[in-house]
C-alpha cells in the first residue's frame, strides 16, 4: 500500500511538471484570442523561447536572463504576427501557421549554431547547443525544491510542495490574469476588444494598442513556456523540443472556455495523459497484453481530439469564442 501511494505522489508530481509548459503556452493563447486574435503559432513561439532561453543560460550562467531572453524571443515573434494581423490586417489562421514554421526552423537553425565550451581536459572546444548541457549554476536554482513540512503531507506533498519555482511562477501568471481579466477596467477593455471592437473603438479605446499589448504578453508567456522544457525539464536543448505541446494548448484555450483558473486544471489534466506514458511504458493489460510505446506516446493528442470533440457539443453562450475572434477590424466600416 505504501508503495502505491509513493508511486501515485510521484505521478502526480509529474502530472504538474508536465503540465506547466502547457499552462503558459494556453495563458499566452487566452490574451491573444481575448483580444480577437487566433494565434497558431504558439508551437513556433515556444520552441524559439526554449532554444534562446537555453542559449543565454549557457552563455550567462544566469537563470533569470535565461528565463527573461526566452520570455522576450516569444514576445518578439508575436511582434511580427501582431504586425501582420494588426497592422496590416492580414490572415490570423495562416499567419500563426507561418509562425510556428518559422518558430521552427529559426530554433532548428539556432540550435545547431556553435558555441565555446571547456571540455573535460579544461580546454575551450567549440560544440553545437545540442551537444552542450546546461550549467548547474542555471539548472540548480531552477530544480525542485522542497517546501518544509509541506512537502511531507502524504501523496499531495510532492504534488504541491516539490516542485521548482517555475511551477509556482505559471499558478501566479494564471491567478494574475484571471484577476486582470474580470476585476479590473483594463481587463474588461480587452474583452470587450474581442467582442465587438466597433463598440469599443466608439467608447474610446484604443484598439491597436490593446491588441499589440496583450499579443505581446502573451508570445512572453509562450517564450517562457517553451524555456521550462529547455531550462527544467531536460536541462539540454534538442529539435522539436516541444513535440506539439504548443497545439494542446491551442485546443486547451477553448476547453478552458477562455477562462484561466480553468487552465490550470485543464493543464495538468493534460500534463497526467504524458505522464501516464512513462507509467504504461512496461505495463501488461489482460487481453491487450503489453502496450505498444507508440501507443502511449499518442495519448495525449488522442485527448486532445477527444476534448475537441467535447468542445463541439457545448451550445451555452458562456462557452462560445469571442464573436470577433478571428476577424481583422476594419475602422471604416464602424
Amino acid at each position: 500500500m505504501m508503495e502505491f501511494l509513493d508511486q501515485l505522489s510521484l505521478f502526480l508530481q509529474s502530472t504538474v511538471q508536465m503540465g506547466t509548459p502547457i499552462l503558459f503556452g494556453t495563458l499566452g493563447g487566452i490574451l491573444n484570442e481575448k483580444v480577437g486574435h487566433t494565434n497558431l503559432g504558439v508551437e513556433g513561439m515556444m520552441l524559439v523561447g526554449a532554444c534562446t532561453g537555453f542559449m543565454m543560460g549557457v552563455n550567462t550562467g544566469n537563470p533569470v536572463l535565461a528565463v527573461l531572453t526566452a520570455g522576450l524571443a516569444g514576445a518578439l515573434c508575436a511582434l511580427i504576427y501582431a504586425f501582420i494581423t494588426v497592422t496590416f490586417m492580414g490572415n490570423h489562421t495562416v499567419t500563426g501557421l507561418v509562425l510556428t514554421i518559422f518558430g521552427t526552423g529559426l530554433s532548428s537553425f539556432l540550435g545547431n549554431m556553435k558555441t565555446e565550451v571547456i571540455n573535460i581536459i579544461g580546454t575551450l572546444e567549440s560544440k553545437p547547443y545540442t551537444q552542450v548541457q546546461l550549467p548547474a549554476s542555471v539548472s540548480e536554482p531552477l530544480s525542485d525544491f522542497s517546501v518544509p513540512y509541506l512537502s511531507e503531507i502524504p501523496v499531495l506533498g510532492n504534488m504541491f510542495f516539490t516542485q521548482s519555482i517555475y511551477v509556482y511562477i505559471s499558478i501566479i501568471f494564471a491567478v494574475v490574469l484571471a484577476i486582470y481579466m474580470k476585476r479590473t477596467r483594463f481587463g474588461l477593455n480587452m474583452r470587450m476588444i474581442g467582442e465587438n471592437p466597433a463598440a469599443a473603438d466608439a467608447s474610446g479605446i484604443n484598439i491597436t494598442a490593446y491588441k499589440y499589448i496583450h499579443i505581446l504578453i502573451g508570445g512572453f508567456l509562450c517564450g517562457m513556456g517553451g524555456a521550462y522544457l529547455s531550462l527544467v525539464t531536460v536541462d539540454q536543448w534538442k529539435e522539436n523540443l516541444t513535440a506539439g505541446i504548443g497545439w494542446i494548448a491551442v485546443a486547451l484555450v477553448i476547453f478552458a472556455t477562455w477562462d484561466p483558473i480553468k487552465a490550470i486544471f485543464g493543464a495538468y489534466f493534460f500534463g497526467a495523459m504524458q505522464a501516464l506514458g512513462p507509467k504504461l511504458q512496461n505495463a501488461t493489460i489482460p487481453v491487450v497484453g503489453h502496450i505498444n510505446s507508440q501507443f502511449l506516446d499518442m495519448i495525449p493528442y488522442i485527448m486532445t481530439i477527444v476534448v475537441l470533440i467535447f468542445i463541439t457539443l457545448r451550445k451555452k453562450k458562456e462557452y462560445q469564442a469571442p464573436a470577433a475572434l478571428g476577424s481583422p477590424y476594419f475602422r471604416e466600416d464602424r
